[in-house]
């Protein structure tokens, strides 16, 4: 450390008591003054002349500002002291030193401001993160390479005189060598100043060959702030990564359940066939492959690898498969196409152009059905996809895996059972027993027992619910609801209805084997007694496992459910006296004909609002 400051006390010393005279045989770039004037020059007079000169452009500025008092012009934004990718010099730096004895040798060089400054006509040479890396490496090489040029520069001993130096390049390469900048110091004595084959050879030495902005090494020489400035003189070429594939699908994922209104407020459910047909070798989505990557290239003419784009991932089921192109997800059978779970699958569609009848028997299919005539009384229509009947459901037993949908409705008898896991739509509801998984819209609704885990809509065409009992977990909407004849019509909301009329079934199903036991028993011994016992006991234990397991699901819903505040409630235009409203066990009897109703239970009280 002593020894470096003896140096730079050296250095400091030479450059105050050598005055220009001592330069005047070998000149320095393109001196101010004659040769003549620097040897009879002090450092007075010159002080003196500096001033006056100043004295002089001060005065000839304001006559500029004065002339131009009238015009109105908008002063530019002062230059920031400091920019984020502006090399911080310190005042010992040994570029600054350098600076400093050119600027004792008479030149008029501006103070160095080493910017890692992206072109504005090019892609992003660094990104924020980089040039913070990147301006700890530069000042690196830049106080090594100006350490050396100043020794080079000052004589060892005060009496000799000051060497002739060419410009000297230096060439800075980014980490990655994706970028390259010139730093060019100035000639010292008669040195040569800088030219194009001094820049295109110091580039060459380190073997910048690639994304050479030539322009702007033409022009550098003629710039005026040539020395002690950055350049971006080229660029690297980044690779590219492909791009990934991705898949089109033709079909969406999630079937809108959207009712189309008329001006007589009825709805067409024949337009409700939630069944999308394909056909086999149909395609169901388009698939686009990926895109191959660019390579790169570095500054040095280095190939950088690219990366590939991605396969697309297919959403394929059960059902489908992929074109022999690779550019179409195909059905690879007839049927109905869905999105269920994480692909599209196409389920066979069983369709019966007549009615449920003693002709096709009971029906229980894999699949979706479509039933263009009746389901007459007595008999079963059991599908795991979803059901659509464009006639009249009798008295009989329907259960959908999917939606339901009854074009004509329900004429049940009190015997029909309606079953949906998801949700049903129907035109009308008589005498049936429904349970609903999702919701339910019906025109109206009469004398029956409905179990709805979602919302029961009944506001289109008559918008009638009179009589029976309605359970919703959410909310009952309708138009009317009772009737002027006060007959006992039961609106519960909250809990879980179908869970109850699950417990219902099985119940009397329980009971239905418990009798058909006993009658089995009193029978005369036989293989036949035996075997059918065998088999009863065997349903009797099934129902009564199913049982135990809805009680302790209806035990962890009650603790989950014990601070939640209530939900449900009925909307309805009409609310007619007889009308049983029944929220978390708080009922209330409509006494008074209602109108524009909303109840709901609120401090463990039914309100009408």
């Amino acid at each position: 450390m002593a020894k470096k400051d003896s140096f730079f006390t050296r250095l400091g010393t030479t450059l105050k008591n050598t005055s220009l005279y001592k330069f005047s045989k070998k000149g320095f770039g393109k001196p101010n003054v004659t040769e003549t004037a620097e040897d009879n020059l002090t450092e007075n007079s010159l002080d003196q002349e500096h001033s006056a000169d100043d004295l002089t452009e001060q005065l000839a500025e304001n006559q500029q500002d004065a002339d131009n008092s009238d015009l109105t012009e908008v002063p530019e934004p002062p230059e920031p002291e400091f920019y984020p990718d502006e090399l911080e010099l310190e005042h010992d730096n040994p570029l600054l030193q350098l600076w400093t004895m050119h600027l004792d040798l008479g030149q008029n060089l501006p103070k160095p401001r080493l910017r890692l400054q992206n072109a504005p006509d090019k892609p992003e040479a660094l990104t924020e993160e980089q040039i913070g890396r990147e301006l700890l490496r530069l000042g690196g090489v830049i106080s090594s390479s100006a350490h050396k040029r100043l020794k080079s520069a000052v004589p060892k001993n005060e009496e000799d005189s000051l060497p002739d130096l060419d410009a000297q390049v230096v060439v800075f390469l980014t980490n990655g060598q994706m970028s390259a900048w010139v730093l060019v110091y100035p000639p010292v004595g008669q040195g040569q100043e800088v030219n194009l084959e001094m820049l295109e050879n110091a580039l060459e030495e380190k073997h910048v060959t690639y994304g050479l902005d030539t322009d702007l090494l033409h022009e550098i020489p003629e710039k005026d702030n040539r020395y002690f400035h950055l350049y971006l003189v080229a660029q690297g070429l980044p690779p590219e990564r492909g791009q990934d594939g991705h898949v089109e699908e033709l079909f969406p994922r999630v079937i809108k359940h959207e009712l189309t209104v008329d001006e007589f407020d009825r709805v067409d459910y024949m337009s409700l066939n939630f069944i999308r047909n394909v056909s086999k070798g149909e395609p169901i989505c388009n698939i686009f492959p990926p895109t191959p990557g660019v390579p790169g290239r570095t500054v040095m003419d280095r190939e950088l690898t690219a990366v590939d784009g991605k396969k697309a991932n297919v959403p394929m089921g059960r059902n489908t498969e992929i074109s022999e192109d690779g550019m179409h997800l195909i059905a690879s059978m007839t049927g109905h196409v869905e999105f269920s779970g994480r692909g599209f699958q196409v389920k066979p569609v069983l369709d019966i152009d007549g009615n449920v009848d003693y002709s096709t028997g009971n029906i229980n299919f894999l699949g979706d059905v479509h039933i263009h005539g009746d389901v007459c009384s007595g008999f079963t229509v059991r599908a795991v996809g979803s059901i659509t009947i464009d006639g009249v459901v009798e008295s009989c037993s329907i259960e959908a895996g999917g939606d339901l949908i009854m074009v004509k409705g329900v004429m049940g008898n009190n015997q029909a059972i309606i079953r949906s896991h998801r949700s049903i739509f129907t035109k009308y509801l008589e005498s049936t027993s429904v349970c609903a998984r999702g919701d339910l819209q019906a025109d109206y609704i009469v004398n029956c027992e409905i179990y709805c885990d979602g919302v029961v809509q009944v506001r289109t065409g008559k918008g009638i619910i009179m009589g029976g009992n309605i359970n919703a977990a959410k909310e009952v909407s309708a138009s009317i609801v009772g009737a002027k004849s006060e007959i006992l019509t039961n609106i519960t909301l909250g809990g879980r209805p179908c869970e109850n009329f699950e417990r219902g079934l099985l119940e009397h199903e329980l009971e239905e084997l418990e009798k058909e036991l006993e009658k089995t028993e009193r029978q005369i011994n036989s293989p036949t007694k035996l075997s059918t016992m065998s088999k009863l006991r065997m349903k009797i234990v099934v129902s009564k496992s199913k049982l135990a397991q809805l009680d302790k699901e209806k035990e962890m819903l009650q603790e989950e459910n014990t601070a939640e505040q209530p939900k449900g409630k009925l909307v309805c235009g009409v609310a007619y006296p007889g009308t049983q409203i029944n929220i978390k066990g708080v009922s209330m009897r409509l006494a008074h004909e209602t109108h524009m109703c909303n109840a709901r239970l609120i401090a463990n009280e039914i309100c009408l609002m």
